[in-house]
This record gives C-alpha cells, sequence and structure tokens, in this order.
C-alpha cells in the first residue's frame, strides 16, 4: 500500500499540472490566427453576402435608340398649369393675389380659414365638410392659384371646385 501512495499523489499532481497548462492559455493548446493579434482598427472588414450591392448596370438604361442625343430645341416646351377647374391664372403681384384671396374668403359664407401662410402662399380652409388647400404661386402671367389636397395633388371634390369658380369669379380672371 505504501508503494501505491507515492504513485496515485504523483498522477494527481500531474493531472493538475495538465489542467492548469490548458486552462492558463499556453501557446501549445492555442490555436494561432494573425487577424485577431492586429488592433481592431486594422483589421479588415467582413461583409455577409446578402450585404452586397444590387447589380444596378440596366437602371438607367433609355429606352430606345440610347445613341440619340436630347438637345434643348429638340424638347417640347413644358406647359403652364393645364386648365381644370382646380386652378387658374389671374394677372397680378402673387402677395397682392394673395391677400385678395383672403377678403374673398372671408366674405364667403361657409369658408373657414384654419391657418394662412403668406410666405408660402397657402390658405388652409374647411368648405362645406372638405379640407383643403388654396395655394398660390407666382407664374409668368401673374398668380396661379389652385386648390390642393394635403399630399399636394389637385383637390377632386365638388366643394373645392366650387370654391375655386366662386374665387375666379370674385377676381375677374378669365
Amino acid at each position: 500500500m505504501r508503494h501505491s501512495a507515492p504513485s496515485l499523489r504523483f498522477l494527481a499532481v500531474a493531472a493538475l499540472a495538465v489542467a492548469v497548462l490548458a486552462a492558463s492559455g499556453c501557446s501549445w493548446f492555442r490555436k494561432g490566427n494573425d487577424l485577431y493579434a492586429q488592433s481592431p482598427e486594422s483589421r479588415p472588414l467582413e461583409v455577409p453576402p446578402d450585404l452586397n450591392l444590387p447589380d444596378t448596370a440596366g437602371a438607367m438604361k433609355l429606352p430606345g435608340d440610347a445613341t440619340q442625343s436630347v438637345s434643348r430645341s429638340s424638347m417640347t416646351p413644358a406647359a403652364s398649369p393645364a386648365p381644370d377647374n382646380t386652378g387658374f391664372t389671374v394677372q397680378g403681384d402673387r402677395d397682392a393675389v394673395f391677400d385678395k384671396i383672403g377678403e374673398v374668403l372671408a366674405s364667403t359664407e361657409g369658408v373657414t380659414i384654419a391657418s394662412k401662410a403668406q410666405i408660402l402662399g397657402t390658405y388652409d380652409v374647411d368648405y362645406e365638410g372638405s379640407k383643403f388647400l388654396l395655394r398660390v404661386t407666382k407664374v409668368q402671367a401673374g398668380a396661379y392659384v389652385s386648390a390642393v389636397d394635403p399630399r399636394g395633388l389637385p383637390a377632386t371634390g365638388a366643394a373645392p371646385t366650387k370654391l375655386v369658380s366662386a374665387l375666379k369669379a370674385a377676381l375677374g380672371a378669365g
């Protein structure tokens, strides 16, 4: 029994030494990677494959003959605001027209002005249950008055058309 006690101690000490060496991070047990030895700023950036940029080679293809060039003289001139029932052009300065519209709106029965912004040239109105903007913009022929919905598109419906017609008649626009 005495003979087995020292060998048991020796095995326990040897096992403990191997465990300490393995846990201490000895270079014998570690795999080396030079990329991780560098500072974080100098490591290469890894981009996942699904984050690559899409192919945009055909994104700007022109229809028809690609060799044809467009010159200013061959383009059709931009049309002035199309005549419709949601807008009209009146002669005069934009600010003066804006003020006249304010007077007409104040005297028109059923119109509630929620807000107005002279810098933007807009009146936010409520008329016959419809809410829309009356916008006054400067054009070459004077000022263009139009009714637009909250998205900036021409306001459709009976109330905007009726109010624009009334403004057109009151301002004497033809």
